[in-house]
């Protein structure tokens, strides 16, 4: 507290000490009881004027401020994920569906495949990619092939193996395809041999040579020309 605070209290309470010793001498004098002197001391309460002393927040214990709940950061929210990048472009993408969709009803060389995706508009980069994606077994493919052309034709063992490699099978493709399917060579030769009398004239020396050149043995071929009436 500054000293002039001070000091403006102390005064006036001297002041009243004097006045009241003062008193009791001229009390004295007359013969008079003196009245009983108050207590020279006087109250802090009633002398010193109140001051309010600036409140001092408590610093809390090391135990209150370990017991406090502790504020945790917002959590940051989760960045959004970024799509699964399988490296294809969406030509690409298109490629493998397309593929997919051929193989699901009819039977391709791999490439065949490729061709055939080059003629729907793909680009040979596209179309080779996506026929490497996919899994395929292009021995059983060659299989399938064969089964498919002697749904519908004739042919020699031979015959049929040079078919399938213009397919675009390879030599070991196209052998498995055909001896991997239950032909009777003979019964080939003889629809064979009906198939070139229904758009052309024969002899039959003329027709085994014809058979013996789409692959057929001379048995077969002889054997052709006989079951078809020659």
């Amino acid at each position: 507290m500054p000293w002039f605070r001070k000091k403006r209290v102390l005064i006036p309470a001297g002041l009243v000490i004097a006045a009241v010793g003062y008193s009791a001498l001229q009390g004295g004098g007359d013969g008079e009881t003196a009245a009983p002197l108050a207590s020279p001391s006087v109250s802090a309460a009633a002398s010193t004027p109140d001051v309010t002393e600036p409140s001092v927040e408590p610093t809390p214990t090391a135990a209150e401020t370990s017991s406090a709940p502790a504020t945790s950061a917002p959590e940051a929210e989760p960045a959004d994920e970024p799509a699964l990048d399988t490296g294809a472009t969406v030509s690409q993408t298109q490629a493998v569906r397309q593929a997919e969709s051929y193989l699901g009803f009819a039977a391709f060389s791999r490439s065949g495949l490729i061709e055939q995706l080059e003629f729907e508009g793909f680009s040979n980069a596209d179309a080779t990619f996506a026929v490497d994606a996919i899994q395929v077994d292009w021995m059983e493919q060659a299989v399938a092939k064969a089964s498919d052309y002697l749904s519908y034709s004739a042919f020699s063992r031979t015959g049929l193996i040079d078919q399938l490699e213009f397919e675009g099978f390879t030599s070991e493709q196209a052998t498995h395809g055909v001896d991997s399917v239950e032909v009777d060579w003979m019964e080939q030769a003889g629809l064979k041999a009906k198939e070139y009398l229904e758009f052309s004239g024969f002899s039959r020396s003329s027709l085994i040579d014809q058979l013996e050149f789409e692959g057929f043995t001379p048995e077969e071929a002889a054997h052709g020309a006989t079951a078809a009436g020659l």
